[in-house]
Formats: structure tokens, sequence, C-alpha cells
């Protein structure tokens, strides 16, 4: 499905990311972990067309698509839900929603369905709904233009305990409609819980890949993000 190979990209003429590969199953999903400045968002960036690539190639479904601009990407069938302030405030939920897309009547619909905040909320302001409550309107309208691909930049960023469980449902029910998720996240355990697949980046490379059971089972995850400091922690 998405095909990432010796992906080399930064910011100020600086690498971020030095050579990263990476494979994304079709319908699955797949979370790229690891500690900060890793360069886990600068690959979401890559993928969306935010940010252009100095080296490497970026293929989806077979169709190349580095270094093109977001609304080639967008057209393409990946669409991607910000780490954080995603929605416009002033508007409405509903409103919000809508931006994703012209007006589809049957799918909006089949997402009130899945996300039902759409349906008891759709008047409120979106500057007025908790942390949880505005993931699932930004998964919504991402959703809105039925992309064949979500990127997600870490959906659980300053959430409560208690959101977790649902915006883990909401993921869950976008693969189940037989999206495809490429998710990066901070909180590891939620992340490799969700995934199939994951991959662990350190300053800019790949430093494990495989299903996300073997990553999280790895006898060196710890020490890959904290070091001596994470060993001693897990004794």
């Amino acid at each position: 499905m998405i095909e990432i190979k010796g992906l080399v990209a930064g910011y100020g003429g600086l690498d971020i990311l030095r050579g990263v590969d990476l494979s994304v199953d079709r319908g699955g999903i797949t979370c790229i972990v690891g500690p900060n400045g890793a360069g886990k968002s600068t690959v979401l960036k890559a993928v969306s067309g935010i940010l252009r690539p100095t080296a490497g190639s970026i293929r989806i479904d077979g169709t190349d698509l580095t270094g093109r601009d977001p609304e080639a990407v967008l057209r393409a069938g990946v669409a991607q839900v910000p780490q954080r302030n995603g929605l416009f405030t002033r508007l409405t939920v509903r409103q919000n929603v809508l931006m994703g897309a012209y007006v589809i009547r049957k799918r909006r619909r089949h997402l009130a369905e899945t996300f039902p905040i759409l349906a008891t909320r759709r008047g409120a302001l979106a500057g007025t709904l908790s942390g949880g409550q505005r993931r699932m309107v930004e998964f919504a309208r991402a959703l809105m233009l039925e992309p064949a691909v979500v990127l997600l930049d870490e959906p659980t960023l300053g959430l409560d305990p208690a959101s977790l469980a649902i915006i883990g449902d909401n993921v869950r029910a976008m693969t189940a409609a037989g999206t495809t998720i490429l998710m990066v996240e901070q909180n590891v355990r939620f992340g490799l819980s969700l995934a199939r697949n994951a991959t662990v980046l350190t300053a800019g490379t790949v430093a494990l890949s495989g299903t996300a059971a073997e990553i999280a089972a790895h006898p060196g995850l710890m020490d890959l993000f904290f070091g001596d400091a994470g060993r001693a922690s897990t004794r």
C-alpha cells in the first residue's frame, strides 16, 4: 500500500530523516514510535506533501507521490489528521466536518453512526469540545472524502485517560471500514496495542521494525527510548 524507501527530509538544510524505509499494509494500522526528536511527525509531513524530501521515494499503490504538493496527495487518497489544533474553533461541529468535502448526504449518515458526536453536538462550537471530542470531529472530517489512507499524528496527545478507549475504538472503526492508517503515537503502549505493524525511529533512522507484538516484546525497546535509565526502570 505505502512503500517508503531511503527517505531523507528535514528543515532548513538539516536532515531529520536519514534514509528511512517503511512499508504499510493495506487495511491495517502501522504505528511509528520513538523518542522525541526521532523524526516521527516528519515522516507524516513528507508523505502528506507538507514537507518535500531531499532524497528517497514515497509510493502509494504504486503511484510515485514523492515531493508532490498536499493537494495532489489528497487527490491520491491520503488524508491527514494533524497533531493538534486542527479545528476551526469558531465554527460548529457540522461546519468543521463539511470543510472536509462537499455535502455528501449518504457519507454524513455513515459518519454520524461511527462518530455519534456529529449528531449530538452538531450545532456546538468546536471550541467548546473536550480534547477527545475534538479528535472525533477531526477523524470524521478526514474521512469525508473517503480516503484510502489516513495519517494520524499523535492522536492521544494531551488527552485524559478516559478518552483513550474512545479514540482507540474510533481508530479501529476506521480500519474496519477499509481505511489504511499510518499513525505516529507518543503513548507507546497505546499505539502498539492498536497496531498490526510498528516501526521504531531513533535519530532519524529505523531502529526496529516488525509486528506490533514483536516490537512490544523486544528486550531492547526501552533502551532505544531511554538508554541505561530505561533499562533500570524496567527492573
